[in-house]
């Protein structure tokens, strides 16, 4: 059995220039939620490894940065470190695989978790060959994730209303939650002590905006294969944002106090890349088959707003109170730090699960290509 001992994160910054996070390193930001860890739990921290989910691996963050980070960290010599990336859910891979070393005797602790700067690498820095060969399959080719967003609200019914109304949501929940317990876990750092990407906005604002991501279709029309009604604008889509999360998983005698958490059960699945963002319904339903449980025995519940098609789906084809889910807001209002998002998603459901004395919590993450992540846990005390 994995536990979770702690789970800390950053606030989310503006991922350009200027931003409030923009002036520090991806490994710096790591080596602030490590001496948060240490200073909350009063514990000297000597992991047998760290992982780190990151998506640009090029530039600050190349190099691996897991490594990078143990070394700013001043963790010890004997740490094994690793950085994966499962594109947008690689924060809480990371975790799932933390917690898999602990479940086998591999480690009696481990760091997990994710960063990504975006001010620093910028979306696709990487230049991978994928995302323009067209030797593949047209449906295993790559396609921007904005794009199979607007799609899938097509193809599934999704209007423009309800995008609407779920930003708004987002927003409103995210502007509530501050200077609540619901943040207990999130970190100042270089004097960033808010989400900098929140906007609150009204019913009014959001309906003049215009969809934002037509221009990009003529690029993939061949893979589209049709024109489709663009419905998602700026709103419905997740900032790129700086930020990063970290957990602490362990043995349960790994440290001398009570953990927050134990993890139930944590799945990764793979998915239909030509609906992109639906493998985290196939995630979530492969973890309740794992751990016995269901949707009515969660409390709390972190959805990963990858888009707003997602969260409108999850909130449409489930029968889930809403009351349960991101309770403190989520991605559209906060931003998407690509491989910190699952870790972030993590720790706020440790949150939001306290301030309800709540016992079960789920958290489910989605990215491009058919990649999904689920996790449950069970608080304890």
């Amino acid at each position: 059995m994995s536990y979770i001992y702690d789970a800390v994160r950053t606030p989310r910054g503006k991922g350009k220039e200027g931003g409030a996070l923009a002036t520090m390193k991806p490994d710096e930001l790591i080596s602030s939620l490590v001496e948060a860890l240490k200073k909350r739990n009063n514990i000297n921290l000597n992991p047998e490894a760290l992982i780190l989910g990151v998506v640009g691996q090029v530039g600050a963050q190349g190099g691996n940065i897991a490594l990078v980070s143990k070394f700013r960290s001043e963790l010890p010599d004997s740490t094994a470190a690793f950085t994966i990336n499962n594109l947008c859910v690689s924060g809480l891979t990371a975790i799932s695989q933390a917690a898999g070393m602990i479940a086998s005797g591999q480690a009696k602790s481990v760091l997990a978790g994710g960063v990504e700067m975006m001010s620093r690498v910028p979306f696709m820095e990487d230049k991978a060959d994928f995302y323009t060969d067209t030797t593949f399959p047209l449906r295993s080719r790559y396609l921007l994730v904005a794009l199979a967003a607007d799609r899938l609200a097509e193809n599934k019914g999704i209007s423009r209303e309800e995008l609407d109304q779920l930003a708004l949501k987002s927003q409103q929940l995210t502007q509530a939650a501050e200077g609540t317990k619901l943040l207990a876990s999130r970190i100042s750092v270089n004097g960033l002590d808010h989400e900098e990407c929140l906007r609150v906005g009204t019913e009014e604002s959001l309906a003049a905006l215009e969809p934002a991501f037509a221009g990009a279709a003529k690029y993939y029309s061949e893979i589209l294969g049709r024109d489709i009604d663009h419905r998602h604008t700026i709103a419905h889509a997740p900032g790129m944002s700086d930020g990063a999360g970290l957990a602490l998983i362990g043995t349960k005698d790994a440290f001398n106090y009570e953990p927050r958490a134990r993890i139930i059960a944590s799945v990764e699945v793979g998915g239909d890349p030509t609906e992109s963002l639906t493998a985290s319904f196939a995630a979530m339903e492969r973890v309740f088959e794992l751990s016995g449980l269901s949707l009515d025995d969660m409390d709390r519940i972190e959805f990963m707003e990858a888009f707003a098609v997602s969260i409108a789906l999850f909130m449409k084809n489930y029968d889930v109170s809403p009351e349960k889910v991101n309770v403190a807001g989520g991605h559209l209002a906060k931003g998407h730090p690509l491989g910190a998002s699952g870790a972030i998603l993590l720790s706020t459901l440790l949150d939001t699960l306290d301030v309800a004395k709540g016992r079960y919590g789920l958290v489910v993450s989605a990215g491009a290509s058919g990649t999904g992540s689920a996790m449950i846990v069970e608080r304890i005390g």
